[in-house]
């Protein structure tokens, strides 16, 4: 029965020697369909006009580097180039790159050329004789040097599939290190606008709260002069309570992303950066939206993704060589003597030449196992590049239709804060001229600071997607960041 099995083994190996397919997948990531657009209806080529911008979708387009330019904000600039030069994470992500950089190197030298290494031997040594025969003891002093060479023939590709497998994860760690870099960009972008929307928020609610306390005080007088009910001079108390009650959530969202802001550059949270107005941000009025195929070479994720069927695909003809012989050959050369004169003299000359070859014959079916085992892994990185592209249209359908609607919803918020700003103005007026009491004049101005509240919410929104479109996008890798391993 065992030779009945060591035959089998040597058959099958046998039988994808004379297959070279069989040694593993090629590698190439599986064919994806490339919808004619990538929401559920076609985007449209712009958006509706909103606060003066209607956004273009400039179809076709590549990926923009520094999108973050594009807000026309020196101040947002040197918040981003800060961070990235800065974060102790895209730092350690890095190190962690360079370091497996290295460590490649080390192995694709290792693995692809002879070991050459040098050896010196100096003995003194006493070896006991038979009792009665010579001397009672020997001592003598030994003395030796040489030159040892190692090799391994490659001969079914072994090494080279399995350096292709580390310089292929070396590329997921430099995409993942891209991913990284655009995802800190994004976050330090979003994180200021999210705190200068705040602190416009944080403003106009302050002046909410003050017409309402002015409201509540007339109130509780007219009340007082029998001129106002109780109840309604109670209402007004307890609508005054109530946005000033919304004050305090502001001021903690808007220390929670200054301080995150803060950490994102590298900073502590007590050393948090000016941010730029929320004026002085420009929304960008072209956005590109590139092509699916193009989108597969631009999102870090994606060549992630790809990197990693490739490293599986290697790992697969990696454990397959190994069903196959292994050919190493070791040298040795030098000189050696039990003196000075004899090490030195033509009698001291050693050599050694020597070559090994083995075959895996019987391993309790372990290297076929760790060949199904690499099969199974390469099927799910395939099957996770899938997924992985899937997400990333999700993400730019979502964007687009987030940026379609942002305008509508800014549009309409700005049509009502424009009729509300107009009635308050006219009831301004009419209540100098004595003809409303000053409440009414309170109140339209409470329906006009909440109009102006709704549009800077809309109007954050509008461009805080508008970072997550061009994340979405990705942006074109540095060629330099990733290695390939020859075949």
């Amino acid at each position: 029965m065992k030779f009945a099995h060591k035959t089998s083994v040597v058959a099958v190996a046998m039988a994808l020697a004379l297959t070279a397919c069989s040694f593993g997948p090629s590698g190439e990531p599986p064919a994806m369909p490339s919808p004619v657009h990538y929401g559920a209806q076609a985007q449209p080529s712009r958006t509706v006009a909103a606060n003066g911008v209607a956004q273009q979708f400039d179809i076709g387009s590549t990926a923009v580097p520094q999108w973050w330019r594009l807000y026309r904000s020196d101040a947002l600039d040197a918040l981003v180039e800060e961070g990235l030069r800065n974060s102790p994470t895209l730092a350690a992500t890095q190190r962690t790159l360079s370091a497996a950089q290295q460590e490649l190197r080390a192995q694709v030298g290792s693995s692809t050329l002879p070991s050459i290494d040098g050896a010196a031997q100096v003995e003194r040594a006493r070896s006991p004789v038979v009792p009665g025969v010579g001397p009672t003891e020997v001592r003598y002093n030994f003395f030796a040097g040489q030159i040892q060479a190692h090799y391994t023939f490659d001969l079914f590709g072994a090494t080279r599939y399995a350096n292709a497998a580390a310089a292929a994860r070396v590329n997921v760690q430099g995409y993942e290190l891209e991913a990284a870099r655009c995802a800190l960009a994004a976050n330090i972008v979003g994180a200021a606008i999210n705190v200068a929307a705040l602190d416009r928020q944080i403003a106009l609610t302050e002046r909410l709260v003050a017409v309402a306390s002015e409201t509540a005080n007339e109130d509780q007088q007219r009340y007082t002069l029998g001129s106002l009910s109780h109840v309604q001079a109670l209402n007004s108390k307890d609508d005054a309570e109530s946005i000033a009650a919304s004050l305090p959530p502001l001021r903690q969202q808007r220390a929670t992303a200054i301080h995150a802001l803060a950490v994102l550059m590298g900073r502590t949270p007590d050393d948090a950066p000016v941010v730029p107005d929320l004026d002085s941000l420009s929304l960008p009025d072209h956005v590109p939206v590139a092509v699916p195929s193009d989108l597969l070479r631009s999102r870090p994720d994606i060549l992630a993704a790809d990197a990693a069927v490739k490293a599986a695909a290697a790992d697969v003809g990696a454990a397959t060589a190994q069903l196959f012989p292994s050919l190493s050959l070791t040298a040795s050369m030098g000189r050696g003597g039990f003196s000075w004169p004899t090490l030195l003299s033509g009698a001291g000359g050693l050599w050694a030449i020597g070559a090994g070859l083995s075959q895996p014959i019987f391993h309790g079916g372990a290297l076929f196992a760790q060949r199904r085992a690499s099969i199974d892994t390469y099927d799910a990185a395939v099957l996770h590049y899938k997924s992985t592209v899937l997400s990333a249209f999700q993400d730019v359908a979502d964007s687009l239709a987030a940026l379609d609607n942002d305008a509508q919803s800014l549009a309409s918020s700005e049509r009502a804060a424009q009729a509300a700003r107009a009635a308050f103005d006219e009831t301004a007026s009419r209540a100098r001229l004595g003809s409303l009491p000053s409440t009414a004049q309170h109140a339209s101005e409470q329906r006009f600071l909440t109009a102006q509240l709704g549009a800077v919410r809309a109007g954050s929104q509008r461009m805080t997607d508008t970072v997550a479109l061009f994340q979405a996008m990705g942006e074109l890798p540095s060629a330099q960041q990733h290695v390939t391993s020859k075949e």
